[in-house]
């Protein structure tokens, strides 16, 4: 069991996204008054809400599987090419306002601002021992789900400090993503000030976790001096270090070790069905992308989703020993062990070796398959090093010394030697820098968005659009039920009233 999950009950907290109530029951005690004024009078009570709150961290498998399929890393996979009609939308660039996937990420998300802010709605209201350092969880929380919503959607409603209630959507409007950054950048910066280094409960945040993330929303904004000077503080000043064997980062064993800044936990619970996904406590991707009717040593079958392509297999040079830990060659793999195994829509030979499902005991509980226990590796010190390394390049002044520095303790790991250490400098080492990253950080989510933030989408990714598919059209029916005061994102709707 995962430490941060911790078996108490606590305060029910809306989960409007913003339209309705979140079916996950992980909170289920009735407030005792509607604006719930009779709770948050001891420690207790802020620490039970924020469990609530790191809760809705969980759904973000959805977000990560996503961020791949849409890049040009992996396709949609699954049994048919009908098979979740919206994942299949957004690997072909065909996504509409009706579709659900995008739905279910605008929703979970807004759910997890919504219990952050609950907390910082009552922030004041009473003081204990320790309480900044919860205030600070709490802050990073809500920038953490907002920085998620401003990748997909750009413009997005903004609040602090307060909840959107249901029928505040009437009134509120869509906030414009450079004011959404500033409240991020505001919030990690303070959260970072009032956080430790080190938690004694694996999975809270951490000062180097808010530092981390503060880093990468500057290098997406290309505040390229701003994440140098941050990001080099937490190599140069957090507890950090490259684990020598890449393999072991993505096994159980690895779990919350010396490389990971931010981890979302998950843990073999029960309750999870196709109806209430989010309502699982296990790492649903997980399960999506795992071998189709797969029988044979170390791992279990799966719904085949999110199959790596050719192309990025290729993108590994001779010697990388990251290839085979990220990758699994299914055929390969059948012929040494003798494993057998179904072939789904897309079939491409590959699967997302650090995301599918290891062999579990045969006590697990619920579906096998929505309950898998592998935590996420949000944020990796190796991504860390190469954001750094992509920031001192493309600083004010840059640094290619540096820059080279921290790409090149990557790749030493990678190839274990320094044969293969890059001295390349200017625009050639940008482009070997976002070359390392997609190879380091492959299967994890981070792709299409690299992509699109250093201009490269349209290039890169098959039917994408420019001026349209950076973003995500913003789900149908909340500009419904915002009484239609809300502009689609351009390009997804016929109305003259658009924006992104």
């Amino acid at each position: 069991m995962k430490n941060l999950k911790i078996k108490i009950t606590v305060i029910t907290i809306l989960c409007l996204g913003l339209n309705y109530s979140c079916s996950d029951d992980f909170v289920d005690v009735k407030p005792t008054s509607e604006n719930s004024e009779d709770f948050f009078n001891s420690q207790q009570d802020y620490e039970d809400a924020l469990i609530g709150a790191y809760d809705l961290l969980q759904s973000t498998y959805l977000n990560v599987m996503l961020g791949e399929i849409a890049s040009d890393n992996t396709l949609a996979g699954g049994e048919s090419a009908t098979d979740t009609p919206g994942i299949q939308e957004v690997d072909d660039m065909v996504h509409t306002p009706l579709n659900a996937q995008l739905r279910d990420i605008w929703s979970w998300m807004f759910a997890g601002v919504n219990r952050a802010n609950y907390i910082l709605e009552f922030k004041d209201k009473t003081d204990f021992a320790g309480r900044e350092v919860i205030i600070a969880e709490a802050t990073f929380l809500r920038a953490y789900y907002y920085f998620e919503l401003v990748k997909w959607f750009g413009d997005v409603p903004l609040a602090v400090d307060k909840r959107i209630q249901f029928g505040e959507q009437f009134s509120i409007d869509r906030t414009p993503k450079a004011d959404v950054y500033a409240q991020i950048e505001a919030d990690l910066t303070f959260a970072a000030s009032n956080l430790p280094y080190t938690q004694t409960v694996a999975g809270k945040v951490t000062k180097g976790a808010a530092q981390a993330l503060l880093g990468k929303v500057y290098l997406y904004q290309d505040k390229f001096d701003q994440a140098a000077t941050v990001l080099d503080d937490v190599i140069q000043n957090g507890p950090y270090t490259l684990i020598t064997d890449y393999k072991s980062i993505f096994e159980e064993a690895g779990e919350n070790n010396a490389e990971s800044v931010f981890e979302v936990q998950y843990f073999e619970g029960q309750g999870a069905s196709f109806l209430c996904l989010q309502c699982s406590e296990g790492n649903v991707a997980v399960g999506f992308q795992g071998v189709r009717a797969y029988v044979g040593p170390d791992y279990s079958s799966g719904f085949s989703f999110n199959v790596p392509v050719q192309e990025v297999v290729d993108a590994f040079q001779v010697g990388d020993l990251r290839k085979d830990v990220a990758i699994l060659d299914i055929n390969a793999w059948a012929a040494s062990t003798g494993a057998t195994f179904g072939t789904g829509y897309e079939h491409t030979g590959y699967f997302n070796r650090k995301y599918i499902p290891r062999t579990r005991s045969t006590g697990a509980q619920g579906d096998r398959n929505l309950t898998n226990p592998n935590n996420y590796r949000a944020i990796r010190f190796a991504d860390v090093l190469l954001m750094a390394a992509e920031a001192f390049n493309r600083q004010t002044t840059p640094d290619d010394t540096k820059a080279q520095a921290y790409l090149n303790r990557v790749r030493e790991r990678a190839f274990g030697n320094t044969n293969n250490n890059i001295t390349s400098s200017g625009t050639t080492l940008y482009n070997n820098i976002l070359d390392e990253r997609r190879v380091e950080l492959v299967g994890e989510g981070h792709r299409f968005f690299d992509l699109v933030r250093t201009g490269k989408a349209a290039t890169e990714i098959n039917g994408f659009q420019e001026d349209k598919n950076e973003v995500f059209p913003i789900p149908a029916i909340e500009i419904q039920l915002a009484g239609n005061r809300w502009c689609q994102n351009k390009g997804y709707s016929t109305s003259t009233c658009s924006t992104n």
